[in-house]
């Protein structure tokens, strides 16, 4: 839990997940903020890394606009699960692997520049393995904002406006791809990335607030890694739900306390009949089943067919690819 950090990494975390300073110096503008100096927040937020409990200082990139993602699931049998996995995690594409409580229990995103290499990349899976995967393409983001405050009580997350495609811009491309990977921990991180890039610090930066301005970019900030802090009992809540009931249940569900993601994506005819999910990131399952005991007393999902899946192991978590695809 939060009681693993000392005040001040606690106030990094829960104070800039988002809204991180666009300006030529910004973690001297984190410092000003915190009683630092600039040398200092530098020195905390390597050591949350090396730590492993955040990922990175950088952006998250809604899905399926610079590139193309999925979520996937396979039902391994249980003497095969780390095989499986081993081979998951060796397609460079996939950012984030999980075992979950279910007969589908390998859970995965699958990222690609496009397509066309997201469709290769999971049928190179299914003949590696020889397992079927569900390919649960995004259809509606009600919340895909993972940023929630870490102390206090869980509050309300704000509903995100559709991405204006419009600003995108082919050079855009190596900009999300580095906040992705994340923000070198430099006193000038804008101008290395700019420099690497070819392009002036002046030029990235105002890219990076027109693409946060357009949604495409959802936050910019430290990015935690939950389970490392404490955030350990983890369940995806999947409904079986009438079409005519999704939109209005998926906004109500993204509206309550607790729920950190919301959701709605393709079904599996007489396989997989789920089409709103929500993630409920919690410290313990007893407060996860809290959470949940609210979500169904909402009157959108009174008395709908549910179920839990709490994670359980994970196996990858990294940045998502949106540039050429490597060798997997």
């Amino acid at each position: 839990m939060t009681h693993r950090l000392d005040k001040i990494d606690q106030h990094l975390l829960d104070d800039f997940q988002r809204d991180f300073p666009l300006v030529p110096r910004p973690f001297a503008q984190l410092g000003q903020a915190l009683g630092l100096t600039e040398a200092e927040v530098i020195l905390r937020l390597a050591a949350l890394q090396s730590r492993g409990q955040i990922s990175r200082v950088g952006g998250t990139v809604r899905p399926n606009t610079a590139g193309a993602s999925t979520l996937a699931a396979m039902a391994v049998p249980e003497d095969r699960i780390d095989e499986v996995a081993q081979l998951v995690n060796a397609e460079a594409g996939v950012n984030h692997s999980y075992l979950r409580e279910n007969v589908w229990n390998l859970w995965f995103v699958a990222t690609a520049p496009n397509t066309d290499a997201l469709a290769a990349q999971l049928a190179r899976l299914e003949a590696a393995t020889g397992l079927q995967i569900l390919d649960l393409r995004l259809l509606r983001a009600f919340n895909i904002d993972l940023g929630f405050a870490l102390q206090g009580p869980r509050a309300q997350m704000t509903p995100r406006a559709a991405p204006d495609m419009t600003v995108l811009q082919p050079d855009d491309r190596p900009i999300l791809q580095a906040l992705s990977s994340g923000l070198a921990l430099d006193p000038q991180a804008y101008l290395r990335l700019a420099q690497s890039l070819g392009q002036t610090e002046a030029q990235v930066i105002a890219r990076i607030k027109a693409l946060a301005a357009a949604e495409i970019l959802t936050r910019i900030g430290v990015i935690v890694r939950h389970r490392t802090i404490g955030w350990t009992s983890n369940a995806m809540v999947v409904w079986n739900i009438p079409e005519a009931q999704i939109e209005a249940a998926g906004l109500a569900l993204a509206a309550l306390p607790g729920i950190s993601l919301c959701y709605r994506r393709v079904t599996v005819p007489g396989v997989w009949p789920y089409a709103l999910y929500s993630m409920i990131h919690a410290r313990s399952r007893a407060e996860a089943l809290t959470v949940l005991e609210a979500a169904k007393a909402l009157p959108e999902l009174a008395g709908l067919e549910h179920s839990v899946l709490f994670s359980t192991r994970c196996f990858k978590q990294t940045s998502a690819q949106l540039m050429q695809e490597r060798a997997a």
